[in-house]
């Protein structure tokens, strides 16, 4: 552990977690676990179905050939494959106030070399009575035209999973976005937001990335904007990389009321950590 965030109550909502314990071949790396403000857990870390998958984190399946991501990786006309190409997140520097976190954090491939530089800043807001949790990731580049991959674009179709990822304890949920309600019309959606009810909780989150959400409601629930989804992405030196997420954060008695109001408050939460 690194450091908690509080909400208004005194009520840890957020625990950060350096990840130097990590095993190797899950691609080590900072996360944060997150609970609601009545104590419910909507982070799962280390789940027996994909012990890789660690909280909040930002990670990805391929950067030039480094698995961030923890696990197999999808070669394609083979499938699932265990290489030995996990890299390595660390954390360079970090500063804390009560509210949030910012941290410096270096990506390091399977050989040892820095490949993305990453500046991470974690917060809990409290706005109009509602528990936010926000994150914000700059990705820049370490060396020249750096490409980001995901196992859809490695030839596993719909699995466009990469980026800042929540893997939550929900084994089912309900899934609505601006596009409609399910699954299939969010997985893919460029909706600047997304509703995840499951039976313990309700999650809304938002992102001014405009970057494609990966959503998976059934086995396991997990969702996050996508970085590479209908081909690889690159990073060149002196253009980075935005990502954002907030999510608000209801306990089990939320009402639908209270969810649209969530939405509100998340959308213009969006807008307000990209203005700071």
């Amino acid at each position: 552990m690194t450091a908690v965030l509080r909400g208004s109550s005194g009520r840890v909502i957020a625990t950060l977690y350096s990840g130097d314990d990590v095993a190797p071949g899950l691609a080590p790396r900072p996360y944060v676990s997150v609970e609601t403000p009545e104590g419910a857990a909507v982070t799962e870390t280390g789940p027996s179905d994909h012990s890789h998958h660690l909280g909040v984190s930002v990670t990805t399946p391929d950067v030039d050939g480094t698995n961030f991501w923890g696990g197999s990786t999808f070669v394609a006309d083979v499938g699932p494959s265990m290489l030995d190409n996990h890299g390595r997140q660390s954390t360079e520097r970090e500063e804390r106030s009560p509210d949030q976190v910012t941290q410096a954090i270096a990506w390091h491939d399977h050989a040892g070399a820095r490949v993305l530089a990453e500046t991470r800043t974690v917060g809990v807001r409290e706005v109009d009575g509602l528990t936010l949790l926000a994150w914000s990731s700059t990705l820049a580049a370490e060396r020249d035209g750096v490409s980001v991959g995901s196992s859809h674009t490695n030839g596993r179709p719909g699995a466009f999973y990469g980026g800042i990822f929540w893997r939550t304890p929900f084994g089912t949920a309900e899934v609505r976005s601006a596009d409609g309600h399910g699954v299939d019309i969010a997985h893919g959606s460029t909706s600047p937001w997304i509703v995840i009810r499951g039976a313990q909780a309700t999650l809304v989150a938002a992102t001014s990335s405009g970057l494609p959400w990966f959503v998976r409601a059934g086995g396991y629930t997990g969702f996050g904007p996508a970085i590479a989804v209908a081909e690889r992405r690159r990073i060149e030196r002196g253009a980075p990389l935005e990502l954002d997420l907030v999510v608000a954060l209801l306990d089990r008695s939320a009402t639908e009321a209270d969810i649209d109001r969530a939405v509100s408050v998340s959308l213009a939460s969006t807008q307000k950590e990209a203005a700071v």
